[in-house]
């Protein structure tokens, strides 16, 4: 629900930098932008791509939930976890608010990110690299890289701090 309200969330940690502490500030609803940077901070390691999109606000993207696909393509997706990424070779679906076959809790799905399946189709897939993720097939992982099932480089369970930011 977190994406598709305006209420802001823990907002004093918006100032405190690039943490592990989560936020969700009014800039989320209140600020246009044609470039978003997306971020993953595995470790140590903090690794950034940008994409170019214009919109009213990051809400207007996402919370009604609808589909938008961007075209990016997955090594731009795997580079936010760098040799560390997996992902499976088909389907490649990205984009805001990507779903991937069944319906459901069980489906697998993205806020921001890219899914991808063993088999030549987009109906059961097993693996991820994205924001405000979940579904199979790991509900828990909300942020990050989940493959299972012949991924390139092999069953992965990456949890990341995320981090979107706007210009």
């Amino acid at each position: 629900l977190i994406w598709s309200n305006q209420l802001a969330y823990n907002p004093y940690q918006g100032t405190t930098g690039f943490d592990d502490e989560e936020t969700m500030l009014p800039s989320y609803w209140e600020t246009k932008f044609s470039r978003i940077c997306l971020g993953m901070k595995n470790g140590g390691e903090t690794n950034f791509i940008a994409v170019n999109v214009t919109a009213s606000s990051l809400y207007s993207l996402i919370a009604d939930g609808k589909y938008r696909p961007t075209s990016l393509g997955r090594d731009k997706g795997k580079s936010l976890l760098r040799s560390r990424a997996s992902l499976q070779y088909n389907c490649n679906r990205e984009g805001f608010n990507t779903l991937c076959g069944w319906s459901g809790a069980f489906q697998p799905r993205a806020r921001i990110g890219i899914l991808s399946n063993e088999q030549n189709n987009c109906h059961s897939c097993d693996s991820r690299i994205g924001f405000g993720t979940g579904g199979h097939p790991d509900f828990s992982n909300s942020c990050g890289n989940v493959a299972k099932h012949r991924a390139d480089s092999g069953d992965k369970n990456i949890k990341t701090m995320g981090y979107i930011l706007v210009q």
